[in-house]
């Protein structure tokens, strides 16, 4: 089965990116582990460090500790990555092969 990519353009990427349908596993799995791919080698990230520190409060405090909570910052792209897509902020999505 051949699939297209389709990059949004800059502008769209404020905007939430709806998939036209819902992807299968291993689409979620593909575009996931690209965008990963994407932020680990220094792409920038959709979601402000305010927000991510929110959600993954209870996370940095285990690891960090209240006091340093805080000021520290998910540096773990598969987390983002994983986010982004939750939240539909990923500029990526896949065409369906129609026959």
């Amino acid at each position: 089965m051949a699939c297209k990519w389709r990059l949004m353009s800059e502008g769209q990427v404020t905007k939430l990116v709806k998939p036209i349908r819902t992807h299968t596993r291993f689409e979620r799995a593909r575009i996931i582990g690209a965008r990963a791919l994407q932020i680990g080698m220094g792409a920038p990230i959709f979601v402000d460090e305010t927000t991510l520190r929110e959600e993954f409060k209870e996370e940095l405090v285990s690891i960090y500790g209240i006091d340093e909570a805080n000021i520290r910052f998910v540096l773990d792209p598969l987390k983002i990555a994983m986010y982004e897509y939750d939240n539909h902020l990923i500029p990526i999505d896949i065409d369906p092969h129609e026959d």
